[in-house]
């Protein structure tokens, strides 16, 4: 394969149960015909990978996480940088940044860029960043480093949490950046002066692992203590993902109604929330299965009756694009109640292919588990019609496309 077509993709961590939109798109590349390099800044966390990181065939390379566990790798790498063409110029944005930034996390980054650029991988000649905050900061500076350009796929919480200038910088300076909301689309946009290097490009699903669900789903309505209706909710136990909220709407149903909650996910905040769920007197009808993979999860979007996901911008803006959970879920004919935040009503509409109220609020949200706890045709309505929305705008064959064609006239025109 031609050395232009060889990409390395630098990432946070890898591989990470809760990026498999990333995993997906990454194997959609390769199988499309683009020769991959993985560079993750931090090893893998999780206990369990989804069957598609084992399909994957790129090589997977770690850089330091913390600096000063590698001090000879880090300082081999700045001798090989210091004589490098780009050096001044990477070494000057660096300052630059760091006297916006005063962070070791800045420091950091530079230094994981020298051990990226003087551990190279043979034949590559483009970067591609996934998430516009440190992966992106490491790709840029590499870049600089190496005279080499950059492209990015920036999502959420890079986009929310970053500073605006920094946001900016890096639009200049990249190629391209796709995001995957219109939300996102035109805060990104408005950064980068109306550029028209910045696209829209939805994750979308792989639907050969998300197939049509044949089988059907009992019409229960709430009211057989023997027989409760199935709520499930995916999403690591963090702010953003409104938890919390989720269990206060839970406690405030009518006592006669029978639901139980499955919650599939880890976090740091699951101790809480448990602690939250005792003290709603809830947490007999609560079961937290923690992470799962994949092919676990599929399984009980099959089983449940309701998907629920209470996403909120959480304090330091952090906020979810449009979760991919809920793209999952409404493959499955899972009806799906949830906030209009973000990313979230550019896949459902309220009472047309989910429920949708307002964040925090926790009224609301019971008020809308309990229409949908009581309504079984309601939820094969709201179910059928968000499975034809995902089968007929969220494959994630589209986005493929259209990034290969991205890149594609990168090289022609470098050609």
């Amino acid at each position: 394969m031609p050395s232009h077509r060889k990409i390395v993709v630098v990432l946070k961590g890898y591989p990470r149960l809760s990026e498999t939109f990333i995993a997906q798109e990454l194997l959609g590349l390769e199988r499309a015909g683009i020769e991959l390099v993985i560079v993750a800044l931090r090893r893998p966390t999780d206990g369990k990978r989804h069957p598609v990181h084992d399909e994957i065939r790129a090589s997977v390379h770690y850089l330091p996480e913390y600096l000063h566990e590698e001090p000879l790798r880090v300082f081999r790498s700045l001798l090989a940088g210091l004589p490098r063409i780009g050096f001044p110029r990477a070494f000057g944005a660096f300052l630059a940044d760091l006297r916006r930034d005063p962070t070791r996390n800045r420091i950091r980054r530079f230094g994981q860029a020298l051990v990226l650029a003087a551990e190279w991988p043979a034949g590559a000649s483009w970067l591609h960043a996934h998430f516009a905050h440190t992966p992106a900061s490491v790709t840029r500076y590499t870049s600089l480093l190496r005279d080499l350009p950059w492209t990015c796929s920036a999502h959420a919480k890079d986009i929310w949490t970053s500073a605006d200038w920094d946001l900016a910088d890096k639009l200049s300076s990249a190629r391209w950046t796709v995001t995957c909301t219109r939300t996102g689309f035109q805060h990104l946009k408005s950064l980068a002066n109306g550029s028209s290097r910045v696209h829209l490009s939805y994750h979308g699903l792989d639907l050969t692992r998300f197939a049509d669900f044949a089988g059907t789903r009992p019409p229960r309505d709430g009211l057989s203590p023997d027989d409760p209706v199935t709520i499930l909710s995916v999403g690591r136990a963090v702010e953003k993902k409104g938890f919390d909220t989720l269990l206060q709407a839970l406690a405030l149903l009518p006592p006669e109604l029978a639901w139980r909650l499955e919650h599939v996910g880890g976090g740091d905040h699951l101790d809480r929330l448990k602690a939250l769920a005792e003290k709603l007197g809830i947490a007999p009808r609560v079961t937290w299965r923690g992470a799962l993979a994949q092919e676990e999860v599929l399984r009980l979007y099959r089983q449940a009756d309701i998907f629920t996901l209470a996403c909120r911008i959480a304090s330091d803006g952090d906020r979810d694009g449009l979760p991919n959970v809920l793209v999952e879920a409404a493959s499955q004919r899972l009806p799906c109640v949830s906030t209009n935040v973000s990313g979230v009503p550019e896949l459902l509409t309220d009472g047309e292919t989910g429920l949708l109220v307002p964040p925090d609020d926790p009224k609301a949200l019971s008020f809308a588990l309990e229409r949908a706890i009581r309504d079984p045709a309601l939820r094969v309505r709201l179910g059928d019609a968000a499975e034809r929305r995902v089968r007929d705008h969220f494959d994630h064959r589209s986005s493929i496309g259209q990034l290969k064609g991205l890149f594609e006239r990168e090289w022609q025109t470098a050609t």
